[in-house]
């Protein structure tokens, strides 16, 4: 996964950190455009209700109050004169976002696509045989095209809105916070007092959703190790103890700062990944059962694990706004045909090929990673699961840098300048201990999947498009005829909560059956 930056806001040609137009009697009777005060770091620590969020500047206006600054994937935006929400139009609909952006390295159609590839196809695709297993052969098949195709559509939905209040705004990008900030700012007068509080949320689910990775990253390489290094040993180490054993040179990792110097981990981990899952394949469909010995449907108390495990393999709504803010030509990243479809149209049918073919193969069996159902006593299988172990353990340290941005931004103007870099190597040292710890306390790798699925791409992929869209139809254009959107989106907010709801409880009741004696998993 990558991080992109837009650039940063003009510089004062005064060279000074702060810029402020003041306002007196005398010269406001003689100004016709609307004045603007900028102030920067000096205000942050000021407690008022008009302070900027987090590392932006604060604007004020005599028509538009308490509109903070948009930020693009962690950078702030160049000044740009808006107008108040409900006002006149003039020449707004002239305003092209896309001809305003400002990329130093614009990502084409192909490029993109590649990069969406790579966000989204990852240790879920895993995880998929699973996923049948708690749906049935034949029902999974349909849900996995049914929930794809839903994940889809609400990442256009999003998108779309984006593109809305670019335009409304004359902002040329945002970030996936940004327009969840900015659509209850434009949406109805009871939202705007949540403008921050919702992207606090975003911000806030992105990152457990990023950290709960890195855990099941830590679960994955921990269990793939213990088996084949297992074959070896007379005596079996648990699950437990290794995941403390991988975790401590990521300690050492996660403390570069550059990702230009994890690139090369990236690269090798694309091509063990790719191998092995290749290898994998020819596992999976040698001597396959007929589809009659495979229950087609299984009881509706499974379905919930189901939901939670598909979503966490398909949503990749986190990088989505990177990308459309990075292309060169970023009206192709959604519509029909679009780089969108075709990336997700892709992602889902392979998916659905390894669950489908994983369920087939092993039928009940069937254990959280494939990769766990190859043949302990064969070396090419061992192969595989130390190839897709060294791969995913590589790609925990790019996982990581998400969510450390993310915090760090948040933390960094609290501490003084003298004791950052401390404070910086500080946190990260404690998130990878905080992944590890949470790893350790549970660790069955299949519910683990399930509850950050239904926990944060739920509320993410789901539930926030939604509101994010009826917030912006709310005045213009309108909800429809008959109210359409309104029931629409009314629907994508339930089906949300629902999975949210029934996937966290029945994730919640593996774990408390594992911890009470239950069953075992993967926690050997």
């Amino acid at each position: 996964m990558s991080l992109k930056r837009g650039g940063p806001p003009p510089a004062p040609s005064s060279g000074a950190a702060t810029m402020t137009t003041s306002l007196s009697g005398a010269s406001m009777d003689q100004q016709k455009i609307p004045t603007v005060v900028t102030v920067y770091d000096s205000e942050r620590k000021n407690g008022n209700r008009n302070n900027a969020s987090m590392g932006q500047p604060k604007f004020i206006r005599s028509d538009m109050a308490d509109v903070p600054a948009q930020q693009a994937a962690g950078s702030t935006l160049p000044l740009v004169l808006t107008r108040k929400k409900g006002g006149d139009d003039g020449e707004d609909g002239l305003y092209n976002p896309f001809e305003h952006r400002k990329v130093e390295h614009p990502t084409s159609d192909l490029e993109t696509f590649v990069h969406l590839l790579k966000g989204s196809l990852g240790s879920g695709i895993l995880a998929m045989p699973m996923a049948f297993a708690n749906a049935g052969l034949w029902f999974g098949l349909l849900a996995t095209f049914a929930v794809g195709t839903l994940c889809t559509y609400c990442v256009h939905v999003l998108v779309k809105c984006a593109h809305i209040l670019c335009r409304r705004r004359k902002i040329p990008m945002m970030g996936f916070a940004d327009v969840a900030e900015q659509a209850f700012l434009d949406g109805p007068p009871a939202l705007n007092r949540w403008s921050r509080f919702i992207r606090f949320m975003v911000n806030t689910f992105l990152v457990i959703d990023l950290l709960g990775c890195c855990c099941i990253y830590l679960v994955f390489v921990a269990t793939n190790v213990q088996q084949v290094v297992g074959v070896y040993m007379d005596t079996e180490l648990s699950v437990r103890l290794w995941i403390v054993i991988v975790s401590a040179p990521l300690v050492f990792m996660c403390l570069v700062r550059n990702l230009k110097f994890l690139t090369p981990f990236s690269m090798i981990a694309n091509i063990l990944m790719f191998v092995g899952i290749v290898i994998t394949f020819i596992y999976m469909f040698s001597d396959l059962p007929a589809p009659s010995e495979r229950a087609g449907i299984v009881p509706p108390a499974q379905w919930p694990l189901f939901f939670g495990t598909v979503i966490f393999a398909l949503e990749g709504i986190g990088v989505v706004m990177s990308l459309e803010n990075d292309m060169k030509n970023p009206s192709h990243f959604i519509g029909c045909p679009s780089v969108l479809n075709f990336g997700m149209g892709l992602v889902i049918g392979l998916y659905t090929l390894v669950g489908f073919f994983g369920y087939l193969k092993y039928g009940d069996e069937t254990q959280a990673s494939i990769t766990l159902n190859l043949p302990l006593e064969d070396k090419l299988a061992q192969s595989v699961k130390l190839m897709i172990a060294i791969a995913i353990f590589f790609t925990f340290t790019l996982q990581f840098y998400v969510p450390v941005s993310i915090l760090w931004k948040g933390i960094e103007s609290k501490i003084p300048a003298a004791r950052q870099n401390v404070s910086e190597y500080g946190m990260r040292v404690g998130l990878v201990c905080l992944c590890c710890g949470i790893a350790v306390a549970l660790p069955n790798l299949g519910p683990f999947i399930s509850l950050i699925g239904a926990v944060c791409l739920s509320t993410l992929g789901m539930i926030v498009p939604a509101v994010i869209e009826l917030a912006v139809y709310y005045e213009e254009p309108g909800f429809g005829r008959f109210k359409w959107r309104l029931w629409k989106n009314s629907g994508l907010i339930l089906f949300g909560i629902v999975g949210f709801v029934t996937g966290t409880y029945v994730s919640i009741r593996e774990f408390q059956a594992e911890f009470d004696g239950g069953h075992g998993g993967d926690a050997q």
